[in-house]
């Protein structure tokens, strides 16, 4: 089974940016990937995901748009979460995760499991 491990969250300022890693242990260029996100007292959400392959297609919840972009590197075999514009509200851990089927679009955000460890971002005022 592929492992995650996702990387880059720390603590910033509102309108500051991040850019999360995620680095799978093995090939994943044939399953989506996606990024979710889970703040204290609230379930984990879903948050961009990008289909299989080159990922000519993306998705985002609505809060992201415009401020979030996921890409992946299938030689490296990484996803990247960039985060411009951050708000208090995006507080949470952030998880990576792969489709559990392959050559799938990632959307809609029902089929993900072999989720990472987590990686936390913190939002001040």
């Amino acid at each position: 089974q592929v492992q995650l491990v996702e990387s880059g969250g720390g603590m910033v300022q509102v309108g500051e940016s991040l850019r999360l890693s995620c680095i799978a242990s093995g090939g994943v260029s044939r399953y989506a990937m996606g990024w979710f996100r889970q703040a204290p007292g609230k379930e984990k959400e879903f948050v961009a995901s990008i289909m299989w392959g080159t990922g000519r297609k993306t998705y985002y919840r609505e809060s992201v748009k415009g401020r979030f972009t996921i890409s992946r590197d299938n030689v490296n075999n990484t996803v990247y979460l960039q985060m411009n514009n951050l708000n208090v509200e995006d507080t949470a851990v952030y998880y990576c995760a792969i489709e559990r089927t392959s050559f799938g679009l990632g959307y809609p955000p029902t089929g993900f499991n072999s989720w990472g460890q987590g990686t936390q971002v913190t939002v001040s005022s």
